[in-house]
C-alpha cells in the first residue's frame, strides 16, 4: 500500500528558504506523477507544483512559480520541493500526494488535488519574522 510522509518543515523569516522531502514507501515514486499541495484554515487546499513520471515534467501554481523547485530523488524514492524567498503567505500545511494516473510516459501532471488519491498528513512551514 502506498504511503507518502513529509518533512522538512519549520519556522522560518520572510526571504528565507526551505526544502520539504516526500517519501514513498509501497511504491517506486518514479512511476507516478507526484504533487504538493498547501493549505490554511478556513481555506482550500492550493496547488503548488507537481512533477510527472516519465520526463518529469514539472507544473506549478502561478503564486510560487519562480520561487519553488520541485524535482525527484529516485535513489531515495523521495520528490523535493525547494522553496526560496519565502513570504509570510506561504505560511500552511504542505502535502505531498500520488496521482494514480499519472503512470503514462507521456502524462503532464496538473496542480489540482483532485487528480490526486493518496495523500501524506502534512508538514508545517510557518514564515515569520
Amino acid at each position: 500500500q502506498a504511503q507518502l510522509v513529509e518533512s522538512g518543515g519549520g519556522l522560518v523569516q520572510p526571504g528565507g528558504s526551505l526544502t520539504l522531502s516526500c517519501t514513498a514507501s509501497g511504491i517506486t515514486a518514479d512511476y507516478y506523477a507526484i504533487g504538493w499541495f498547501r493549505q490554511t484554515p478556513g481555506k482550500e487546499r492550493e496547488g503548488v507544483a507537481c512533477i510527472s513520471n516519465g520526463a518529469g515534467r514539472t507544473n506549478y501554481g502561478d503564486s510560487v512559480k519562480g520561487r519553488f523547485s520541485i524535482s525527484r530523488d529516485s535513489a531515495k524514492n523521495t520528490v523535493a520541493l525547494q522553496m526560496n524567498n519565502l513570504q509570510p503567505d506561504d505560511t500552511a500545511v504542505y502535502y505531498c500526494a500520488l496521482d494514480p494516473g499519472g503512470t503514462d510516459a507521456n502524462y503532464i501532471c496538473y496542480v489540482s488535488q483532485y487528480f490526486y488519491e493518496t495523500w501524506g498528513q502534512g508538514t508545517q512551514v510557518t514564515v515569520s519574522s
